[in-house]
């Protein structure tokens, strides 16, 4: 087994987020971006922001920024402290930019143990270092819950910038990704969890989506966003309300870590996942024979997930050709009356 976080340092379920509820009436309060060179900005909720660097550079460039940290989800600090950064480095590739620099964000208790802080940083710095980004610095703040993540700039052709409003009807919808990070990680707190579902866990939340990213921008992608804390249906829901499109959304063909489904039986739901659900089971027409288990997972928070991509059929298919873990889970629609539908 890794070793473990101290117990005041513990894996405390799944990624904190604000309640999308109030995080979506909260932005509404903010005053628009009117910068001509903000060419991503909060407006559509997607994973990170795009300013445009062309007129000063004198080339086609332009910064995409992001950042993300949140508490321990395992109990290992060294896998912690990589699946942080590999959670933040995410939204860079979601838009398909190269993260270029980071800044790491650390709240530490004053009088935590120093192998376990030592642990996080070098987890991070060496997830960091896999995707050929430079940690430049960053802040820290002593308190006693532990959180740590980054933030990340990144480079980005302004011409080739994947976003959640790019999905068109008739599109294929890819997902690159098991679910069940959040319910795993709720069933380690409770001290359910087994030790093979954790570690398959693990694995995944520590792979990179730069690959896929890479690959993406080879096809004729439309639409594309990483799936993280508001759960698969909470960021359809942004990619389909972006793009004026209904996803629909076929239940049997998402596929699951190993144990997610058991957990989610066994009711490890976190108060995310009960957000999520609260937040946006209004916008999905969900039908009578989905198990209750497996709807809970449609809304359960994801950390370091997978990338939710709309595509053409042809290039659905070279995607999956080259990328075997990607998978398809649905259609980009016409607009209908709920922005997305759940199919068995």
């Amino acid at each position: 087994m890794p070793a473990k976080l101290t117990a005041n340092v513990k894996a405390g379920g799944c990624a904190s987020k604000l309640s999308p509820k109030i995080l979506d009436r909260a932005l509404k309060a903010v005053p628009p971006v009117t910068n001509e060179n903000v060419l991503v900005g909060y407006e559509t909720a997607d994973d990170a922001g795009v300013y445009d660097l062309t007129q000063a550079s004198g080339r086609p460039v332009a910064m995409v920024q992001t950042v993300d940290f949140f508490t321990p989800i395992v109990d290992d600090p060294y896998a912690f402290g990589g699946i942080a950064a590999a959670n933040a480095l995410s939204d860079i590739y979601a838009m398909g930019g190269r993260p270029v620099t980071a800044l790491s964000l650390v709240v530490f208790p004053g009088k935590g143990d120093i192998q376990d802080l030592e642990a996080i940083l070098k987890g991070g710095a060496e997830k960091i270092r896999e995707a050929d980004c430079v940690i430049l610095g960053g802040h820290s703040i002593s308190e006693e819950e532990v959180k740590f993540g980054y933030a990340v700039t990144g480079l980005i052709d302004p011409r080739r910038i994947l976003t959640n409003a790019g999905a068109r009807p008739g599109d294929v919808l890819v997902f690159t990704k098991k679910i069940g990070t959040g319910v795993i990680s709720t069933a380690l707190k409770k001290g359910t969890a087994k030790e093979e579902h954790v570690a398959a866990s693990i694995r995944q939340m520590l792979t990179l989506n730069r690959s896929i990213s890479e690959t993406m921008l080879t096809l004729d992608v439309h639409g594309c966003t990483d799936v993280t804390g508001f759960g698969l249906l909470g960021h359809a829901r942004e990619m389909a309300l972006a793009s004026n499109v209904t996803l629909e959304m076929r239940a049997s063909a998402i596929r699951f870590l190993p144990g997610a489904i058991e957990y989610s039986q066994a009711g490890a739901h976190s108060g995310g996942l009960h957000n999520n659900r609260e937040f946006v089971e209004s916008c999905v027409l969900m039908p009578d024979g989905i198990p209750p288990e497996i709807e809970a997972l449609l809304y359960d928070p994801q950390t370091s997930g997978g990338l939710l991509i709309s595509l053409p059929e042809g290039e659905a298919h070279k995607l999956l050709e080259r990328k075997p873990e990607a998978y398809v889970v649905g259609r980009t629609k016409e607009r209908r009356s709920k922005p997305i539908e759940v199919i068995d």
